[in-house]
């Protein structure tokens, strides 16, 4: 009994201490409950206004980083191969569902690694689908969805999925794992009969005896004596050697054995011949033409014509009647029996009637990027390029077995259409008409590596702008090339016959400015625009050296001369023919611009020439993975030899050859 009371003795002084408290306390009069009620307010309305704030910011960051993903990444399909996007301080994982045409994006900081977004996206996508993937189509916009349930269920479960794992020990590796399973039995194998590898072991000798040290030192004087005689020995021939050499008889008639003679060539020439050979100044003879091509005129007016197209229909007829020909091959005479070829005939083993997975399009998505790196596109392009065609692909309901292909096309020509289409319209006639009006002229800079047709398609892009009637001043700003200048001193000669001066109320249409060999170009290149500003010169070209994409001190001087001229277009100048090397001579000529330039937003190039189109064939990658690296637009098209052959790109014609 005295446990018990003992035990509630504690709880009894409680509840007599709270009864004299609670009638010793009194209301609070009307000034006190005033002040109470006045800072409750007050503290409401800055927490109210503190979490306001806090949400107005945070909705604008969040709109902006979405907006960036869709245009950048979604739309354009820069980076589909990660599925990861940052910018800023903000980062965002997603994942596409082509079944229901929804994106499952996680927004975070990017400071932050969360380990299980990959799986966490994927829950959740089957999670949504699960609760709504039943409601039609056409009503999908319309409802009301209601996932923070289920969205907060998911996320648990990731979390505590991913600390498990962290807390988990680590597992032994297993043998197929072990550097051990990767050694073949051909290596465990000793063969007797291989040659054993010889090795020499290298022995020091033992000094001459004469030149070992005696016991007694030798002082600095005999050592200078004794070297004097031994340089007396070898300078002085024996007795025994002048004697045979005087005792050797002559023979009658021997003439003594000539030596090797300089060779003499035709048209080697000397230093006489130097007058002869300087093409530094125009001769008589080199002003007169027998003959003007004046077909060329009145060819280039307007707008540049694209590139030929080639009829889609024949291109889907050939796919069907392939097609045709493999599904009733056994029917079909072997004189008939035409194999079915092309870039789609690689997706017909693929049986409609089901939900298209990953590992259904992996066989015919490797052979696809053959086919891919096949027509010169970059092999990193490639592989961007077929997980663009998966990603669109994956999760969609195939009906027939001849939509597989037609969705193929689509998806592919869906991707190239974002790559191929410039961010940025350049309109060159527009810009320098409107540069004009302002008072200075309209100045374009080629740039590339050597040997790719910087003068010659500066030549073309030179007589387009004498057709819609802008006169142009060239500057000569490889000094460094043997001919350059006189190349675009002949090509001068040849665009001014085509277009006299009569024929355009006594304006000069081209004018070269030069300075010789071995100048600043940057300089040359700001005495031309400062010329042409007097001269009210509309369109200044300013053709540069060749330069190879690692020559540092080169690159340099490109960047100062961009950076001093200040263009208002750089156009890089490149080959159809290349493939790889295409992606590393554009990233890094970017990159030196933006690197050796000092101003805050450097000028890097603005678009793409792309040359000798008409050697390649339907061997077109070039032009993907150069638009693909920079996302600049490719505004000319070299394909041929004359100056009418400018083309301008063609995304459908692009397309079909590489359907080919």
């Amino acid at each position: 009994m005295d446990k018990v009371v003992k035990f509630a003795e504690p709880g009894r002084a409680f509840a007599k201490d709270s009864i004299r408290l609670v009638k010793r306390c009194t209301k609070p009069d009307r000034k006190e409950f005033q002040k109470i009620a006045i800072a409750t307010a007050i503290g409401f309305c800055i927490m109210g206004f503190i979490g306001f704030f806090v949400k107005l910011i945070h909705i604008p960051i969040n709109n902006i980083i979405v907006g960036s993903l869709i245009r950048g990444v979604i739309l354009e399909e820069r980076n589909t191969e990660s599925k990861y996007f940052e910018e800023d301080q903000l980062a965002v994982q997603f994942k596409l569902d082509n079944e229901l045409d929804l994106i499952y994006a996680a927004l975070f900081q990017k400071a932050i690694k969360l380990s299980y977004l990959d799986a966490f996206l994927a829950d959740m996508q089957f999670a949504f689908k699960e609760k709504f993937g039943s409601i039609p189509a056409l009503e999908r916009l319309g409802s009301e969805y209601d996932f923070e349930g289920e969205f907060r269920s998911v996320l648990t479960e990731a979390e505590e999925a991913s600390s498990k794992q962290v807390n988990a020990p680590k597992a032994m590796r297993s043998y197929n794992e072990s550097q051990k399973s990767k050694k073949t039995v051909a290596s465990m194998i000793q063969d007797d009969k291989k040659p054993v590898e010889k090795r020499v072991n290298i022995q020091e000798r033992e000094a001459h005896p004469k030149l070992r040290p005696s016991s007694t030192p030798l002082t600095t004087d005999d050592i200078i004596q004794e070297n004097r005689r031994k340089l007396r020995e070898k300078l002085t021939p024996t007795k025994k050697a002048a004697d045979t050499k005087l005792s050797v008889p002559v023979k009658q008639g021997f003439t003594e054995k000539a030596g090797k003679k300089p060779r003499v060539w035709d048209l080697g020439g000397n230093s006489k011949d130097a007058v002869l050979l300087d093409r530094s100044k125009d001769s008589p003879e080199d002003v007169q033409y027998q003959s003007v091509n004046n077909e060329l005129v009145g060819t280039m007016h307007g707008v540049i014509p694209d590139l030929d197209v080639e009829d889609e229909e024949d291109v889907d007829s050939a796919e069907d009647s392939s097609e045709e020909d493999d599904m009733h091959s056994h029917s079909l005479a072997p004189k008939n029996y035409r194999r079915g070829g092309g870039l789609l005939s690689y997706f017909r083993g693929i049986v409609g009637g089901k939900t298209i997975v990953l590992a259904d399009l992996q066989p015919a998505l490797e052979k696809m990027r053959d086919h891919l790196i096949s027509k010169n596109v970059a092999s990193e392009i490639a592989v961007k390029l077929c997980e663009s065609v998966a990603t669109s692909l994956e999760g969609k309901q195939m009906g027939t077995f001849d939509s597989i292909a037609s969705l193929v096309r689509e998806a592919l020509t869906q991707s190239l259409v974002r790559i191929l289409s410039p961010n940025r319209r350049i309109d060159i006639i527009r810009d320098a008409l409107e540069s004009n009006r302002g008072g200075k002229p309209y100045t374009i800079i080629f740039c590339g590596v050597n040997g790719v047709g910087k003068s010659t398609n500066l030549a073309k892009i030179c007589f387009w702008l004498i057709e819609n009637d802008f006169n142009v001043l060239i500057a000569a700003c490889d000094t460094f090339r043997a001919g350059a200048v006189e190349q675009l001193r002949t090509h001068t000669r040849h665009l001014n016959a085509l277009h006299p001066a009569a024929n355009h109320n006594n304006r000069t249409m081209v004018q070269l400015y030069e300075k010789g060999y071995g100048k600043d170009a940057a300089g040359i290149a700001l005495e031309a625009i400062k010329f042409a500003h007097d001269t009210k010169v509309n369109v200044v070209l300013v053709d540069t050296a060749g330069r190879m994409q690692d020559n540092e001190p080169l690159m340099r001087s490109l960047s100062k001369l961009i950076k001093v001229n200040n263009p208002d277009l750089v156009l890089f100048v490149g080959e159809a023919l290349v493939g790889n090397e295409a992606v590393d001579q554009l990233v890094k000529f970017n990159q030196s611009l933006a690197d050796y330039s000092s101003n805050e937003t450097p000028h890097i190039i603005d678009g793409i020439v792309l040359t000798k189109f008409d050697t390649i064939d339907d061997k077109v990658g070039a032009a993907i993975s150069m638009t693909y690296v920079t996302g600049q637009p490719i505004v000319f098209v070299g394909t041929g030899q004359t100056y009418a052959d400018l083309k301008a790109i063609n995304v459908n014609s692009v397309v079909n050859s590489l359907m080919k």
